[in-house]
């Protein structure tokens, strides 16, 4: 990023107060309001955290081994798997915010198909509707059970392949 783009990234964001401090945009967040992807973007960020929370019930010392084996499992491939694991577990609604973010337009990274890759955004704007909502008994339930079935399918693949 060029310093250029980032002072207009800064002017675009931050506004001062009368105080000296920043100005806030908005008071609130109305979940229903926000965009799809923008619902991804939080349940991307809440997932990547409660992943490697959970990977320190198996590896304390090694870092690179911890980011590595994070970074696959939050995956479009993995988050895909996810879901269609814990989708007879979800409500009418949850089901709708999942399909409204499949169904958003978005740029499609060449580690997944397309389809994987929707998937996976449904998913994490699942999560990220929950964590917004402040729902955590059943953000908390949806993730791990989401975290056995990627670990389950991941040792799965590994027997498959002996």
């Amino acid at each position: 990023m060029t310093f250029e783009h980032f002072k207009k990234l800064v002017d675009m964001m931050f506004v001062p107060n009368e105080a000296g401090g920043v100005q806030q945009r908005y008071d609130s967040v109305d979940v229903r309001q926000l965009p799809p992807l923008v619902l991804a973007y939080i349940g991307d960020a809440y997932f990547h955290l409660f992943v490697r929370g959970r990977l320190l019930s198996y590896e304390q010392s090694k870092v690179q081994v911890l980011n590595n084996f994070s970074a696959q499992i939050v995956s479009a491939v993995w988050q895909d798997k996810a879901y269609h694991s814990i989708e007879p577990m979800l409500t009418d609604e949850e089901k709708a915010i999942y399909r409204r973010a499949r169904n958003a337009k978005s740029r499609v990274p060449k580690s997944a198909s397309v389809a994987q890759y929707h998937s996976s955004t449904g998913f994490e704007a699942l999560l990220g509707s929950l964590y917004l909502r402040e729902q955590n008994e059943r953000l908390y339930e949806l993730a791990e059970k989401s975290f056995e079935a990627i670990s389950q399918a991941m040792m799965a693949e590994v027997q498959n392949k002996k």
